[in-house]
């Protein structure tokens, strides 16, 4: 992908945003955090882009912290899902690194879900948009749930802490969350929500010629691949 991008973006103008596929609950079921974050982090050295330029993302958010201690030029960003916050006897979470949100400062969920961001030294707090178990993803329709709040963007600010939530799929989402003052999202639609930017004036990625990207996609291509055989490059 790195190769690739260098063709593609040879004066380095890419925002990264990668995770860590990590799994802190099924033992086994991924690589372990060391492996991920050393082998991650390697990649990201080579590749010719800036450490401001790449932000490491994770639900398991003990990859964020082994990231930040072995260099912590990268900015991460803490991964929420809702089921991710149910816990044990002992009010700890194995996908937020075994802490404790009621050990937070804070009268509220958001507010301490902030703080515990905080303690890792998250640069960025990254929540579903919405409740999942709500009986609606939609905010004009009865049942919606916000999961990310204007309290918890507030609070997030007051700490230095960025807010990009995630999935956001439907414009009235986008549009509630931008009145809010959140600083970017996370879209399984990026074509959409660019012309939803750039008609709102926000921020939008720079763009690319088409010819050169599928230019370097071919070169890329070739030297990864011949009929039938995937090369160990």
């Amino acid at each position: 992908m790195f190769e690739f991008a260098n063709c593609a973006d040879p004066h380095h103008r890419v925002l990264w945003n990668i995770e860590s596929k990590v799994n802190p609950v099924t033992l086994g079921a991924t690589r372990s955090v060391d492996e991920f974050v050393t082998k991650q982090h390697a990649e990201f050295i080579a590749s010719g882009y800036k450490p401001s330029q790449i932000t490491y993302q994770s639900f398991d958010w003990r990859t964020l912290i082994t990231m930040k201690a072995l260099d912590d030029r990268f900015p991460t960003s803490a991964l929420v899902y809702e089921e991710y916050l149910v816990v044990g006897i002992d009010g700890k979470s194995p996908w937020l690194a075994g802490l404790r949100l009621e050990d937070f400062p804070g009268s509220t969920m958001e507010a301490q879900l902030v703080n515990a961001a905080k303690y890792i030294r998250a640069d960025v707090l990254s929540p579903s948009a919405f409740y999942w178990n709500g009986t609606s993803h939609d905010p004009s329709m009865p049942g919606y749930i916000p999961f990310v709040t204007k309290d918890m963007i507030s609070e997030a600010h007051q700490l230095g802490i960025e807010v990009i939530p995630w999935s956001v799929n439907r414009l009235n989402v986008a549009d509630q969350l931008a009145q809010w003052g959140v600083d970017g999202i996370i879209t399984d639609y990026p074509n959409t929500f660019h012309r939803w930017a750039k008609s709102n004036n926000l921020k939008v990625p720079p763009g690319f010629d088409e010819r050169e990207v599928l230019s370097c996609l071919r070169k890329n291509l070739q030297t990864v691949q011949s009929p039938g055989i995937i090369s160990p490059r």
